[in-house]
């Protein structure tokens, strides 16, 4: 099998780590070699953020080079515009409609973009944009929209629905487990 690289990409406090934990955990328990970085960027909340998880037969690195990721997951538009270089040709962007101002934009330096992701769209780039926040706090918390989006992209990801929802059920804290299986079920349903 050839290796899968996804990328997942936001702001800090949006809970990408539990993403590439949850990726991870779905990749071995499908039995794959899995690899995934540790965060790189401003973890802290409102800086950019970026984890990579590749896994397949054997993997030997877990850095994503421009160009080869086969999914971007991103949970705020802006910084799926900003990662779209390391989207291989064919590959799919996934991202949540969320809003967050960076730095510039708070100043009055910058205006946040307009329409991002029909300008990815208009770049022949397959997206797929939904309201991952709306979603999870339908299911009973808007802290569940990181789950919302995985599910948003179950059926891009590689693996089977069902190893996602194991993994989501296995790295969720218990206290936040009903809720967030909720959001992940009523987001593979959205786009299945």
């Amino acid at each position: 099998m050839k290796t899968k690289n996804i990328m997942i990409v936001g702001v800090g406090g949006q809970g990408s780590l539990l993403a590439s934990r949850i990726l991870g955990a779905a990749a071995l328990g499908s039995g794959y070699d899995v690899k995934v970085s540790e965060v790189h960027g401003m973890s802290q909340r409102g800086g950019s953020v970026v984890t990579y998880v590749r896994y397949g037969e054997n993997v030997a690195s877990p850095v994503i080079c421009e160009g080869e990721a086969d999914v971007i997951l991103s949970f705020e538009k802006l910084e799926a515009a900003r990662w779209l270089p390391y989207l291989r040709i064919g590959g799919t962007v996934v991202t949540g409609t969320q809003e967050i101002n960076p730095m510039p934009v708070i100043t009055g330096a910058a205006q946040y973009p307009d329409a991002l992701c029909e300008k990815i769209k208009a770049l022949g780039v397959d997206i797929i944009s939904e309201d991952a926040v709306a979603i999870a706090e339908k299911a009973g918390s808007e802290k569940a929209a990181n789950v919302a989006l995985i599910g948003l992209a179950a059926h891009v990801l590689g693996f089977d629905a069902a190893a996602l929802r194991d993994a989501v059920a296995a790295c969720v804290p218990a206290k936040a487990r009903d809720i967030n299986l909720r959001a992940f079920d009523a987001a593979t349903e959205k786009v299945g």
